[in-house]
């Protein structure tokens, strides 16, 4: 999925277990370590969640034994991607793992990461936390990857602070669990900050994708932008949940809000309820939201050029997904989410067959 690395974690059940760091990462001075191997607590380790916290991130804070910790000092641009793999590994009884990050980048510094979480068909709950700290003027990409099995819940939190003129780009991507709660803020502390929220989740026979968004803009001239696409086939559901909030004194904002759904099967359901609050005049913000089955006639389009209905179906959705996923940071991550999109898309389609050739009998 990924070429060259700057950096590698690797935690088991929530706890660190092997940490890598390239010569150039670490002659500059990067921090890539497990939180229980440091002199110190790391700083902003649990100020920038302080004010989204609520009873899972309360639980999640209360049962983390561990934090992978990433900080990236002031003015070091790093070339490579740094990656963490949660792994979630079944110990034979029904448990809760609470896997933890924090990503700093110092004032002028620049840095991108990829997670990975990810188990097998354990009956668990995993309560991830994420907190992303963005300095005065610095850059940071992150893009999180969730691949949890088919029996797993998850309730993971994600929580963001940008300073004046740092730009911060998330990338969430949700395939897997039985139930999985999103809870993404991000707050634009800095004057002239940004952030830019993509996100593209799937859904099939009876799963849950339940994401709530919430961007802050507490200073003048910031800029949010956010753009989350899903699919729901069988029984599967997607509720989506996004506020917009203007606070008094942040002038000459900027914030949008995009959620579009397909729903690929007649058991399936989709909402899509966005939300704004504005406390300030001279801002702009817009919201939008879609809830759909595929388009009959572009289907019939493709059928007409001889493609048969299951390749047609999967074509459409490659589609739908493909604007979204060309803005990923990292092109191997985006190549690696279009072929798992892919591939759970044919296996379900050649389920469905079996099923009909089976009732046929």
């Amino acid at each position: 999925m990924l070429g060259d690395r700057d950096g590698l974690v690797r935690s088991i059940n929530g706890a660190v277990v092997d940490v890598g760091l390239s010569a150039a990462a670490r002659d500059a001075g990067v921090t890539l370590a497990s939180a229980n191997d440091l002199p110190k607590v790391p700083e902003h380790f649990g100020t920038v969640i302080a004010e989204s916290e609520d009873a899972f991130t309360h639980l999640g804070s209360a049962g983390a034994s561990d934090v992978a910790v990433v900080a990236v000092p002031p003015g070091v641009c790093l070339a490579q991607p740094i990656v963490i793999f949660h792994e979630i590994i079944e110990s034979g009884e029904p448990e809760m793992f609470f896997p933890r990050t924090l990503v700093t980048v110092g004032p002028g510094g620049s840095a991108s990461v990829v997670e990975l979480v990810s188990s097998g068909d354990e009956l668990c709950l995993v309560v991830p936390i994420v907190e992303l700290s963005v300095a005065d003027e610095a850059h940071l990409s992150y893009q999180g990857i969730q691949q949890l099995g088919g029996r797993t819940w998850q309730l993971a939190s994600h929580v963001s602070q940008v300073g004046r003129h740092g730009e911060l780009t998330t990338f969430l991507a949700l395939l897997g669990g039985d139930y999985a709660r999103q809870s993404t803020t991000s707050t634009l502390v800095g004057e002239s900050s940004s952030s830019h929220m993509f996100a593209v989740y799937f859904g099939d026979g009876d799963q849950v994708r339940d994401l709530r968004t919430f961007q802050e803009h507490a200073a003048p001239r910031t800029r949010s932008e956010l753009v989350f696409k899903g699919a729901v086939a069988d029984r599967a559901r997607s509720i989506y949940s996004g506020l917009i909030h203007i606070q008094k004194g942040a002038t000459k904002s900027d914030a949008s809000q995009t959620n579009r759904n397909l729903v690929l099967s007649e058991g399936a359901h989709a909402d899509s309820v966005p939300n704004l609050d504005i406390e300030e005049n001279d801002v702009r913000c817009t919201h939008a939201s879609a809830v759909g089955p595929i388009d009959a006639e572009l289907r019939f389009y493709l059928e007409s050029r001889g493609l048969p209905p299951d390749v047609a179906d999967r074509l459409i959705l490659l589609g739908f997904f493909e604007d979204l996923l060309t803005r990923s940071p990292e092109r191997g991550v985006a190549d690696y989410l279009a072929g798992v999109v892919a591939k759970r898309l044919s296996i379900r389609q050649a389920g469905r067959a079996l099923s009909d050739a089976v009732r046929t009998l």
